[in-house]
């Protein structure tokens, strides 16, 4: 299946934030694309909103699914994209939402590792994610996987992705701009690429702070298609799960694990025992 990754500029005006993307989208189904993945933050950027982040979360987050979920209907493709979902009052989560072709919510992810580093604090405004929580959907008749932005600095989300089965890992970012954070973004990329031999689809936000350079990767970390600073751009490839098989043959790094193994398989169990019992 084809697959894009939506690379934007993210503004504080949702409206105009899901007006490109609903062209990007459109763009990406004339090329065939089944899917496409736009970057964190697509809702709205925290640094240009205006007025109180909290209660333009609680006025914008609605607006956002509904555009997305709309943009996947009338494009007839798999939308996925980063905005930021209330909570009960607290910090906002920062929260990937997955609609597929028919307007239909397949997914939501809640960024677990906050970015706290590099001297600033996303903690101070946002919750974290349940660090359980890593769920997986199905588009295409392939698995999809979700990690955010600082997320692939951390490689146990995208192995515990990829042992439960994905076989494409998206990672909504925006990256910022610093000494060797471009170096570090591809680096990060490749290695839970090949890692964990499965596709990763990376969509990286291009604005006056972030790096953009999103790109998708096969299981062995070949960029097969990519773009740079581009403000606005698209980028679009054929994944498949054949292309896995046949790394797996050469490179199996997934059976040869010897640490955390035996956890796993006691989990898959229990998890397969409750739902006989009926109390899943």
């Amino acid at each position: 299946m084809k697959i894009s990754v939506g690379q934007i500029s993210p503004t504080g005006d949702v409206a105009h934030n899901l007006e490109v993307m609903g062209r990007l989208a459109a763009h990406a189904a004339q090329e065939g694309t089944e899917l496409v993945l736009f970057p964190e933050e697509s809702m709205f950027t925290v640094k240009e909103v205006d007025g109180d982040f909290r209660e333009a979360v609680a006025r914008d987050w609605p607006i956002f699914v509904a555009g997305l979920a709309a943009i996947a209907e009338k494009n007839g493709l798999a939308v996925v994209a980063g905005g930021y979902e209330p909570n009960n009052g607290d910090r906002p989560y920062n929260t990937v939402a997955a609609f597929d072709a028919a307007g239909n919510e397949l997914s939501t992810y809640r960024k677990i590792h906050l970015y706290d580093a590099f001297s600033y604090q996303e903690s101070r405004t946002i919750s974290a994610g349940d660090p359980e929580a890593v769920p997986i959907f199905t588009v295409g008749g392939l698995k999809f996987g979700v990690m955010t932005c600082y997320d692939i600095r951390f490689p146990e989300v995208a192995r515990r992705l990829a042992v439960r089965g994905a076989e494409v890992i998206l990672v909504p970012a925006a990256w910022f701009k610093g000494d060797h954070k471009v170096e570090h973004w591809r680096t990060l990329l490749k290695a839970r690429a090949v890692e964990n031999t499965v596709w990763v689809a990376a969509a990286g936000s291009s604005t006056d702070q972030t790096v953009g350079y999103s790109a998708i990767l096969d299981p062995v970390a070949v960029a097969v298609d990519f773009l740079e600073d581009e403000r606005e751009g698209l980028a679009t490839a054929d994944v498949s799960r054949k292309r896995i098989d046949e790394v797996r043959e050469f490179l199996p790094v997934l059976v040869n694990r010897r640490i955390g193994v035996k956890s796993e398989i006691e989990a898959a169990k229990t998890a397969s025992l409750k739902i006989i019992s009926g109390e899943a």
